[in-house]
């Protein structure tokens, strides 16, 4: 399948970036992003490979619910969102770390 570049510049949206995403990536050499919420695996998996040069086994994906929120009497709801557990080939690895000066 070949997608356009611009598509695949507008899939990942942001790496997610937390304790339980740092647990999972040492774990099983997963990498978590926040994707574009109509997004497709085989899309996430060619924007990885076209963004960081490096090979994708497989990717999971799923949809965040937006938590429901309070403003004075009125309850609104957060937007949702989907996240891709994206699992690198072995030895392959993206480090996002290393971009500022620490």
């Amino acid at each position: 399948m070949s997608f356009s570049q611009e598509r695949l510049y507008q899939v990942l949206l942001a790496p997610q970036i937390s304790e339980k995403a740092t647990y999972v990536a040492e774990k099983n050499e997963q990498v978590i992003f926040k994707v574009a919420s109509d997004a497709t695996k085989p899309e996430i998996k060619a924007a990885v490979e076209l963004l960081f040069k490096v090979e994708v086994d497989s990717v999971q994906v799923a949809n965040v619910k937006g938590k429901v929120k309070r403003f004075g009497r009125t309850t609104g709801r957060r937007k949702g969102w989907k996240k891709a557990f994206v699992c690198l080939k072995a030895g392959q690895e993206i480090n996002f770390v290393e971009g500022g000066a620490a």
